[in-house]
């Protein structure tokens, strides 16, 4: 089916044309000339900002100019992943989309669903001539899903709208009132280079399903970063082993899916049969929840040096002792993961060592707690460890005016009451809320499954029951103060 058939038709339109642009983070220069001549070509005020945000203003409708003035928030940029056997460039390829029953999917990458449709909703308010709404800023960042540089780069004055709506929430029954903050961790080192000494092995883990490390990291999926880190420990203190080269996982907001090692190990067929029995053991665990989870483990031929014996104990100590997954539930908020950390890149080449991990809190100070954790776990390996990228989460205030009429029109439309949350992802408004304190804000979107994974999915129905309670929601908007 065409997408653009679908209903909103307005919506799935400006989603295929936005797909259309290759957006990756840091790489976000197409699609900022795309939005900016969009903006432009509707006769709207359109600027772009110095580190890349493009803004657009909208005045009210007839009838709504004392109406509060709404800025309608979402991220232009996207997490490139896709599936090892699929040969796909995020630079140059605009993504190639399929219907699949009530959802739309992409063929073997990532769809971009995060944040496309939110940005194709901010886009069809823009161009729509019967939406009743306030004054509208449209703002549009860059690079959220690798440092929120944007949002960062965001300077006070920039906008005067009373009411920030971010329409990057993923389940369609959720108002979402309060985020997690992040930092990222990244340990390095560079190792001397030498013979091998023994037979050369190769373990390779795929398969696993991914996911987003905030919002899933939770849900008990297997991370093939720390599935190696499992597999080389079985040799660590008696086959003698030199790591030749490690390259697991990808971005550091996606749960890694795949992970590779190539050693040598003196003693090879001892390893081989006890990470094979460890390997049956570790597929029994997963069996649930990664029905696709393969492990290999066979002997390779390489004439690649490697890293000492010394050096390669190290690495997997470290790897086997870096803390991944749940730190802390909150206390506070039932069933809401407060700190977590996500072991995300792994890579050894030529002797050059990188670990590149986000921690996440909504608390500041127990933010810091696990990336200090991590730090003291990498140093006493003999790395040199950098934090960079901090941003701060976002305070939940439950009873804001635009929260209280999100419930009502909610339960008015849907029949049951919205789910009033904060969620473990991160979110721009933390970082937005800092220069525009004054600002009530809320997240709410669409239901996406599978975001930062290849199996990304936006359903169909949830698209349309959004776009009816957008539409509502600003032409209730509330009159000025």
């Amino acid at each position: 089916m065409d997408l653009t058939q679908l209903e909103p038709q307005l919506i799935w339109k400006n989603f295929a044309a936005l797909n259309a642009v290759p957006r990756p983070s840091k790489k976000e220069g197409k699609v900022i000339e795309f939005i900016k001549n969009f903006g432009e070509n509707l006769g709207l005020e359109t600027r772009v900002d110095e580190v890349g945000n493009v803004i657009i203003k909208k005045p009210a409708t007839p009838g709504m100019e004392n109406r509060k003035s709404i800025v309608l928030q979402s991220h232009l940029d996207m997490v490139c992943q896709k599936n090892s056997d699929v040969n796909f460039d995020f630079e140059t390829q605009g993504i190639q989309m399929e219907v699949d029953g009530d959802w739309v999917k992409a063929k073997g990458t990532t769809l971009g669903a995060d944040n496309g449709i939110g940005v194709a909703s901010i886009m069809s308010v823009l161009e729509s001539l019967d939406i009743p709404h306030p004054a509208l800023e449209a703002l549009f960042t860059i690079d959220e899903e690798t440092g929120m540089t944007g949002a960062m780069g965001l300077k006070p004055g920039e906008l005067h709208g009373e009411i920030l709506l971010n329409l990057d929430t993923e389940e369609d029954d959720e108002i979402d009132i309060g985020c997690a903050g992040g930092i990222d961790v990244t340990a390095t080192q560079k190792y001397p280079l030498e013979d091998v000494k023994g037979m050369t092995v190769k373990i390779e883990i795929k398969g696993l399903q991914g996911g987003h490390s905030g919002m899933d990291i939770h849900k008990g999926f297997g991370n093939a970063n720390v599935i190696l880190g499992r597999l080389l420990f079985t040799g660590v203190y008696h086959q003698n082993m030199q790591l030749i080269s490690i390259d697991g996982g990808g971005l550091r907001n996606a749960i890694p899916r795949e992970a590779n090692a190539v050693l040598s190990v003196r003693n090879s067929v001892e390893f081989i049969e006890n990470a094979s029995n460890l390997k049956a053991s570790i597929l029994e665990e997963f069996a649930n929840i990664e029905k696709d989870l393969q492990i290999h483990i066979e002997t390779f031929s390489t004439d690649e040096k490697a890293i000492s014996e010394e050096d390669s104990k190290n690495i997997i100590l470290a790897l086997k002792s870096a803390h991944n997954g749940v730190y802390r539930m909150s206390p506070d908020v039932a069933d809401l993961v407060e700190t977590s950390n996500n072991v995300a890149r792994v890579e050894l080449q030529q002797g050059e060592l990188k670990i590149m991990n986000l921690s996440r809190s909504s608390v500041e100070s127990t933010k810091f707690a696990v990336a200090e954790q991590l730090k003291s776990v990498f140093e006493l390996a003999g790395m040199k460890v950098e934090f960079s990228g901090s941003y701060p989460g976002w305070k939940p205030r439950p009873g804001s005016e635009i929260v209280q009429l999100m419930e009502k029109i909610y339960e008015k439309d849907f029949g049951s009451k919205p789910h009033v949350v904060a969620c473990h992802a991160g979110l721009e408004c933390g970082i937005i809320g800092a220069n525009y304190p004054e600002m009530e804000m809320v997240s709410f979107g669409p239901t996406i499954r599978g975001a930062h994974s290849p199996d990304e999915k936006a359903s169909i129905p949830s698209v349309q029951k959004f776009w009816t309670f957008l539409k509502e929601i600003l032409s209730d908007i509330p009159m000025k103060n």
